[in-house]
Formats: C-alpha cells, structure tokens, sequence
C-alpha cells in the first residue's frame, strides 16, 4: 500500500482491448496506481474508460506519450506495434510497462531496450504468469537450497486459444499471431524463473492442424539450461483437453470451472465461431467482447485462486515441487506437504508490486527488457528449431539475478 508521503503511479494506457481487461480489477483495486488517460481506436472503449475513470483520454499514442501528468506507459496495443510505442514513450520521457509478448524480434527488443537506456527511464515487462505468487514462492524455495538444485522441469497447457475470436494479424505468425508469441510467452518465462534463466540451446515442434486458422497452435520443445537442467514444454491451443481439470478445476485467470459444468462449456469456443463467416465478422466479435463493447464481460474482481498457466513441476536433487492456484505441494526427501498461500488480495497484485518497488523504491526489476528479450529469443528458437529440425543456441541469456 502507498504511504501518504509516497505518491501513487499515475499510468497513461495504451490500448483498451483484452490484456487491459485482464489487468482491469488490478487497477481498481489498487491503491498504488492511477489512470489517468487512454487511448484506443475503438470510440466505445474511449468512453467506457472516460466513464470508469473520470480520465480523459486522447486519440494517438503520441498524444498519449505527450501528457505531462503521466508517469507510465502501459503498452497493450497488439504484439506488432509494441516496439515502436516502447520507442515514442521512452521519447517523451516516460517509463515503460509492455504487455508480454515484449516484442515480435529480437532487433525489436533490443531497440526497445537501448531507446529506454538512452532516456533513463525504466522498461518491465507484463503481465506474464511468471509474476503469479506460486511460481514466485517456488523460486524462493529453489534459491533457498533446501532441496538441491534443479534438474528438470515439467510444464504443458491444453486450452481453446485459438478457437477464441481473432484479428487477421492473430493468425499470422508473422506479426505476432499464433501460440508461439502469445503463450509461449507465458511459459518460457515461468520455466527460466524456476530453471535459472539461461537456456543453452532450444529444440522443438510446432503444430499447424486448421487451415483456417493459419498459424501455430501447437508446440513441443526441450530446453537445455546452461547449468544443466532442462525442461520441457507444451502446449496445445486446439481446444479439446482442458488441462485446468488438472489444477483444480481453476482456470488461468483464477476462475472456477466446476466439474459439474464441464459438458456445457466443452467446445464453447468453436461454438461461438460458427456465428461469424469471415474475418470482419470474427473481428467484430472481438471487439464486442473487449472493454466498452455491447457483450464485454467484467472479470471477477476478487478470486479464491490465484492465476495459473497450467500444470508445472520442478524436479530437484532431493524433491520435486508441483505448484497449483492455491500453493505448491512439495515433495521432499522424507515427507510430501502442501504449501498454501495466503488467498489473493487481489489479482496480478504481483505485477504492481514489482513496478512500485522499482519505481518508489530501491527494487530491481525481474521482468526487464534483458530478461523479457531472452524470453522472446526462445520463442523465436523454438520457430527456427521447429523450422530447420535442428538444436538453436540462444546468445541473449540473462539469469535471474541479472535479469535487470
């Protein structure tokens, strides 16, 4: 919680669509951060945001990058534009947060992070579900000692994600469409968190089974560390399998998804494609699902559970640790026990600590653009290795540690 004597974060938000909701009861609940102003191309959005917030809000990023009462940018504009509205912020002089993916190449990133260094402002990286506070509390268990070190770590995910509406440019890998970029994202930075952050080398497969839907949905990869551990990865975005039946029935965003209502939301997804018939339809759909939208639907303000990117364990010399939307199980040397964590304040609370520590206090940024950039270049690894059929060496590691 900010003192009085220290002033909250005001944040300038650029783009109001699906990763803006997602961190929408996060800002209201929040007492470290004020919107202040926004902009999107949507005019229902605009005034939705005008609405909740009694903030103005304005009609370019430039413009937005201009107010002087905003201290922070916070990027959700689609993936393609990141890099560019990174760079225009940071020319005016304002601190960076940018939704994952960081960026869609690695000369993007790298540009992203020189423009920041150059105007002495800061860059994070986020939301990912490497800011979740199991997976933070494993790390700490890890650091600790107690079970040895890491020597394999498990992670996979099964959802509809790419049966849920679309733009054109989300079904195109190369502007940033598909599950590489918007998934894998997630997960390659949960498994260098608890791996030690430096992957040595990538290989992988990718899977393109829907012609309709033109890109990746699908991947498998081996990640070696360079300290020897290694992980593997999977997800599937077909929509089928749901591996939240796995995590006690709690969905990613810490919803409940209750067993008795599994036949009923089984195949939703597909479902509700079947009322568009082709892309202005699909994108209209989105759209009228986003923030100001006539079927926009709130997320929950308050969960039970915290939020979650499928099932992980993490095998040590003398122990494993499984964690789950609640805790971690631990399974040690001599006994196995679960670890509850205090239930969440509030979602994403994490992400928010992070920025005000960095931002208001002595805090070095984990999500920074170092350590988002080596994420990204195991995304791209896993393209090029699925791609060419061969092991990728990764030359842009940072540890945990280091990151910033």
């Amino acid at each position: 919680m900010a003192s009085d004597n220290i002033s909250s974060i005001k944040i300038g938000v650029a783009g109001l669509g699906r990763a803006f909701t997602l961190m929408l009861p996060t800002f209201l609940q929040d007492p470290r951060i004020q919107l202040v102003a926004a902009t999107d191309p949507i005019a229902a959005a605009r005034t939705q945001f005008e609405k909740d917030f009694q903030a103005i809000t304005v009609d370019s990023v430039e413009a937005l990058c201009a107010l002087p009462d905003v201290e922070v940018i916070y990027i959700a504009t689609p993936h393609q534009y990141h890099a560019a509205h990174v760079q225009m912020a940071a020319q005016h002089g304002k601190h960076c947060w940018v939704e994952k993916p960081m960026a869609i190449s690695l000369e993007e990133c790298t540009r992203m992070m020189d423009a920041c260094q150059q105007a002495g402002v800061q860059l994070m990286v986020g939301h990912s579900h490497s800011f979740n506070a199991p997976v933070l509390r494993a790390r700490e268990l890890i650091a600790s000692g107690e079970l040895g070190q890491v020597r394999m770590i498990t992670a996979l995910n099964y959802t509809d994600f790419l049966y849920r509406p679309r733009r054109p440019e989300e079904l195109n890998t190369a502007l940033g469409g598909g599950v590489i970029h918007s998934q894998a994202a997630h997960q390659i930075d949960v498994v260098r968190l608890l791996g030690g952050g430096k992957v040595r080398s990538v290989q992988a497969c990718t899977g393109q089974w829907d012609a309709t839907r033109p890109t990746e949905g699908a991947y498998s990869a081996l990640l070696q560390f360079e300290n020897m551990a290694f992980a593997t990865v999977t997800y599937n975005g077909y929509g089928h399998f749901d591996s939240d039946v796995w995590m006690d029935h709690v969905g990613e965003i810490g919803q409940p998804k209750p067993a008795n209502e599994s036949a009923q939301r089984y195949g939703q997804a597909r479902r509700r494609l079947e009322t568009t018939h082709h892309t202005d339809e699909e994108s209209s759909l989105k759209a009228a699902r986003n923030y100001g939208g006539p079927l926009y639907a709130p997320a929950a303000i308050t969960s039970n559970a915290y939020q979650h990117f499928g099932p992980v364990v993490v095998s040590c010399d003398k122990g494993d640790i499984r964690l789950t939307p609640l805790g971690m199980w631990v399974y040690g040397p001599d006994k196995e026990y679960f670890e509850a964590l205090p239930e969440p304040a509030y979602p994403r609370k994490e992400v928010i600590d992070e920025l005000f520590q960095n931002l208001r206090g002595s805090g070095a940024l984990t999500h920074s653009g170092a350590w988002s950039r080596a994420s990204t270049e195991v995304c791209l690894g896993i393209l090029e290795a699925a791609t060419h059929q061969h092991a990728v060496l990764m030359h842009h590691q940072v540890g945990v540690q280091d990151g910033h």
